[in-house]
């Protein structure tokens, strides 16, 4: 199984249901380091899913009074590539360690990423 940290619409019950045809389990945990930014969403099918046009981002800081609260979902390697999929190019997927000192993957912010105010 893989770990994966959602800070946002992966959260989201119908997110997870159009995503990964399961509502998921999840543990609560944060991730040091970061802060939330915005993206702004055009792709048809994840406004649909959404239900939103912004959509939390992780930005890396490095400072540890940087924190993001959210959950941790266990998921296949198949449902990993599905959040791949769901995930638009301004999201990078990478490996962290999370306050629990678990590790996981999150999306965070790409090196392309266009950040809204």
């Amino acid at each position: 199984m893989e770990a994966l940290f959602s800070y946002g619409t992966l959260q989201q019950s119908q997110v997870q249901l159009d995503t990964f045809g399961r509502l998921l389990d999840g543990e609560a945990d944060s991730l040091i380091g970061y802060r939330l930014g915005q993206v702004r969403i055009s792709d048809p099918a994840v406004l649909k899913s959404s239900n939103k046009e912004y959509h939390p981002i992780l930005i890396h800081t490095a400072n540890p009074d940087d924190e993001v609260t959210g959950t941790v979902f266990l998921i296949t390697q198949q449902e990993l590539m599905r959040a791949d999929s769901y995930e638009v190019d301004d999201y990078a997927r990478q490996e962290a360690t999370l306050r629990s000192g678990k590790t996981c993957w999150i999306y965070a912010a790409s090196n392309s990423a266009i950040l809204v105010d």
